[in-house]
């Protein structure tokens, strides 16, 4: 075996009744929408403006398309790596609930598209304790992905990595986009 299957096997293979249910809630994307909503509030208190939060909700949107994209519509089916559930080799995973995934596991959405949301709202709004919650919350997203079987330490870092990737790419247009709206602000100011 290889050291990604050794450590998916040490993770799955630390299973216990009660940490199926939480790492099976923690896994559910529907799970987060509090943490989302959340999130809207607190960029709309520092924002204060609706035209503002537009752009960035808009931002957001296209930084977890981008990933979720990415890793589901190009890369699963580019590299047709088996996920460990589906895996004979690796017989037998613990299934929670009998969830097995799809067939391809590399890269993890999961992975991008929490690593986008957090390191963008990070980005955004610049709180060392919101930054090392949001970490901590990607962090737990990612370990519930190999706790229940359906994916490699490897297909995991692949979706860190390409979630970042956006958020920054997002951010870094976010940053030109109201610079330029400062330039014209500015210029409007100087007639």
């Amino acid at each position: 075996m290889n050291l990604d299957a050794d450590i998916l096997l040490w993770i799955n293979g630390h299973n216990y009744p009660w940490l199926d249910e939480v790492m099976w809630i923690v896994s559910n994307p529907k799970t987060w929408i509090p943490l989302y909503v959340v999130l809207v509030a607190l960029l709309a208190y520092r924002y204060r403006d609706w035209r503002a939060m537009i752009f960035v909700l808009a931002a957001f949107g296209i930084a977890v398309g981008l990933s979720d994209y990415m890793c589901s519509g190009i890369i699963k089916p580019l590299v047709c790596r088996l996920r460990p559930t589906h895996e004979p080799a690796l017989d037998p995973i613990h299934l929670v609930h009998g969830y097995a995934g799809g067939l391809y596991g590399f890269c993890s959405s999961h992975a991008a598209n929490s690593m986008a949301v957090a390191l963008l709202f990070s980005l955004l709004y610049r709180k060392k304790t919101a930054t090392v919650l949001l970490m901590g919350w990607v962090a737990v997203v990612c370990y519930s992905r190999m706790y229940l079987g359906v994916h490699y330490p490897g297909d995991i870092l692949a979706g860190l990595f390409i979630g970042a990737l956006f958020a920054v790419l997002v951010y870094w247009a976010l940053a030109r986009w109201q610079l330029r709206v400062d330039d014209v602000v500015a210029q409007q100011g100087d007639s």
